[in-house]
């Protein structure tokens, strides 16, 4: 087991590593990302639109809070799908897969932005939801780590990927890169 010093030393090496790409694959500056997603976000903020985030477990308790704390700091409208009474009526009604897309159609036009975080790159909600966002003509920024070829690291809009191998490192790799782009606003 590690010591503290030791996974202080591996989170930074995480985020270190981060690299950000846009819808084309292409490798971006890291601070351009943050740059560029400040941007979408104020751009909503212009037309009253609104940024969703999505997530599942932690990732589900990051989008709440970097909600509030976005819409607190940056005046921009936010949303966020964590409501029980909503994902368990949409996962029994519709499957688990469309608990943030249905809500996700009901409300996205055009030129909003869908925040997802997921720490595998996997989770087939936040898939379905990063579909519906394209579809909508939304944009989509990504969070995930895990393996570099994850489903929805080319999804993106932006795309913020860290290597990180194990839950605790994604998720407090993500905490802190969420961190920063509230922190932009300042």
């Amino acid at each position: 087991m590690k010591n503290w010093t030791g996974y202080v030393d591996e989170l930074a090496a995480v985020l270190n590593a981060l690299v950000v790409t846009d819808s084309a694959g292409v490798e971006i500056d890291t601070n351009e990302g943050f740059v560029r997603l400040k941007r979408m976000v104020e751009a909503c903020g212009k037309d009253r639109r609104r940024v969703y985030f999505v997530g599942n477990g932690a990732s589900a308790s990051m989008a709440s809070h970097f909600s509030t704390d976005l819409a607190k700091m940056s005046g921009v409208p936010t949303e966020v799908f964590t409501d029980p009474a909503l994902i368990t009526a949409t996962g029994n009604d519709m499957g688990y897969a469309e608990s943030f897309a249905f809500p996700l159609k009901q409300r996205m036009v055009e030129g909003e932005v869908l925040i997802g975080i997921s720490s595998s790159g996997n989770s087939p909600n936040v898939v379905e939801a990063g579909k519906v966002a394209r579809q909508l003509s939304g944009y989509f920024a990504t969070f995930s780590a895990m393996s570099p070829d994850n489903a929805i690291r080319g999804m993106g809009d932006l795309n913020f990927y860290i290597p990180a191998k194990t839950y605790g490192m994604a998720e407090s790799g993500h905490a802190a890169m969420l961190h920063r782009l509230v922190d932009l606003f300042k």
